[in-house]
């Protein structure tokens, strides 16, 4: 089994957040540890009853925030539905993940965690009028 490095940072390479998902095969596909990466948070927030949710997508029925995404009262994320909206945010370009010296290009793409074990995850932010 492997551990994955979970890295959250901005355009610029500054990290916002990091944590580790262990229990992982040693090979994984990008989809895989995606949808993990995602089942791991919301199983965090659900378990906090937080209102502020740190994730990499906004849930539908959440509110952005300069913090994260406020949830309206302290609602339950659905991982599923996360999971999904993580897969499609990366086909429209909503961010990119980065492991070792590339960037992953397709969900499929196999990512070996012997060698690449730091996932970097960069939200891309839509330019006003562009």
């Amino acid at each position: 089994m492997a551990e994955a490095l979970m890295r959250d940072e901005t355009l610029t390479g500054r990290e916002i957040g990091s944590w580790t998902l262990p229990g992982l095969p040693e090979q994984i596909t990008a989809r895989e540890l995606l949808q993990l990466r995602v089942r791991e948070e919301v199983a965090r927030f659900n378990a906090t009853r937080n209102d502020l949710f740190r994730g990499l997508v906004r849930p539908a029925a959440a509110t952005e925030t300069p913090h994260g995404f406020r949830m309206p009262g302290g609602d339950r994320v659905d991982w599923e539905a996360q999971a999904d909206a993580a897969c499609a945010a990366f086909a429209r370009n909503g961010f990119v993940m980065l492991t070792g010296d590339r960037q992953i290009e397709d969900l499929g793409e196999l990512i070996d965690l012997r060698r690449d074990n730091e996932i970097s995850f960069i939200r891309l932010i839509p330019l006003v009028g562009g």
